[in-house]
């Protein structure tokens, strides 16, 4: 048993080391166009996780995704950015005061926005997680469309629909693999934990959990902050990779990607949201093919906007019809499942020789 958990010390290394490695040779060697998919695929990764922890362990239907995104992007945004780049950005309306003249450093800019983000998901969860299913639904969506709409009105402070352009650009593929890493152990000991048993018992039965003595209100209201706070530094990254923020780049069609990730994953596993994440991330980039104009056996297509969309909402209906847990159900990749792997085909190896 002393060596089976010696093993698994050493192969967690090794695969720390791999990926240090990888992301080592691919910050410095890979050509910007394919760094910006890997930045893209860990924003997803940790956007579908988020997600995950409310919409799959928790079974709360929540569609808020995208506004707590933009509140995190906007905060970063502000406190991060230099005054002069603040300057140029707020010409019709000046920005109000202390934020005209804020600097502090990316990494702090960050955790603002996480904590912010997690702020106001404790502001629309306490009264929001009161409700159930489709009406937790249309709260959560109705929240996240008064964030796009507000953050279009508050020229003092977002400049308006005129968005902030020309952000410096920070998001590595050390920042989104390193925070996308650190989401899923995160959220992976909090589903493991007593916390996490609560959880799931209220995605099963709430009725039961409360006769079982599950505080229900304060273990939502914990999940929906989680997956604020997350979605709150995805939305910082993402703003600093594509040096751009609009309220129209945080509408729903942002949370809708995001569902299709935990959906298609599986909802209550981490391993496939991981997994359908950087794939949706890489097909959103393949499939830009499909919306230029083509010639197809002779004939002349003029490119289609939104081809892409409607091909992941007919994988989507597909996984709903024929594979209603998604691609991995519950099930989750495990170390014990990789050293039994690795150990067979070492005997395998040995046998054969």
């Amino acid at each position: 048993m002393k060596g089976k958990k010696k093993d698994y010390i050493l192969l967690k290394i090794a695969t720390i080391l791999i990926i240090f490695i990888f992301i080592f040779i691919a910050q410095r060697s890979f050509d910007a166009y394919i760094i910006r998919i890997l930045n893209l695929c860990g924003i997803y990764v940790i956007l579908g996780v988020s997600l995950n922890l409310i919409n799959g362990f928790t079974g709360q239907f929540s569609l808020g995704h995208a506004g707590f995104m933009a509140i995190g992007a906007y905060v970063s945004a502000l406190l991060y950015t230099s005054p002069e780049i603040k300057e140029v950005n707020y010409f019709i309306t000046p920005l109000i005061w202390p934020l005209n003249i804020i600097q502090i450093p990316f990494i702090f800019s960050l955790i603002m926005a996480g904590l912010v983000s997690a702020g106001v998901g404790f502001l629309v969860g306490a009264p929001c997680l009161r409700l159930k299913g489709d009406y937790l639904a249309i709260v959560t969506f109705g929240f996240s469309e008064i964030i796009r709409v507000l953050f279009c009105n508050l020229q003092s402070i977002t400049n308006g629909p005129l968005g902030l352009k020309g952000l410096p650009s920070y998001t590595n593929l050390w920042w989104t693999w390193g925070i996308a890493i650190f989401t899923v152990w995160f959220i992976k000991n909090l589903i493991n934990s007593s916390y996490g048993r609560a959880l799931k018992s209220i995605r099963e039965d709430e009725i039961a959990a409360e006769a079982m003595g599950v505080k229900l209100f304060y273990h939502k209201v914990l999940s929906f902050i989680v997956g604020a706070f997350f979605a709150g530094i995805a939305g910082a990254l993402l703003g600093s990779l594509v040096m751009t923020i609009d309220p129209n780049t945080f509408s729903f069609f942002m949370t809708f990607q995001i569902i299709i990730i935990v959906v298609v994953g599986g909802l209550g596993s981490i391993t496939g949201t991981v997994i359908v994440g950087a794939l949706f991330a890489i097909l959103m980039e393949v499939l830009r093919s499909v919306e230029s104009p083509m010639s197809l056996f002779g004939l002349n297509i003029p490119g289609i906007p939104g081809m892409r969309m409607l091909l992941f909402s007919i994988l989507l209906m597909i996984v709903v019809l024929f594979f209603h847990q998604g691609l991995m159900g519950t099930k989750e990749w495990s170390w014990e499942w990789l050293y039994k792997k690795l150990m067979g085909n070492k005997k395998e190896i040995e046998e054969g020789s």
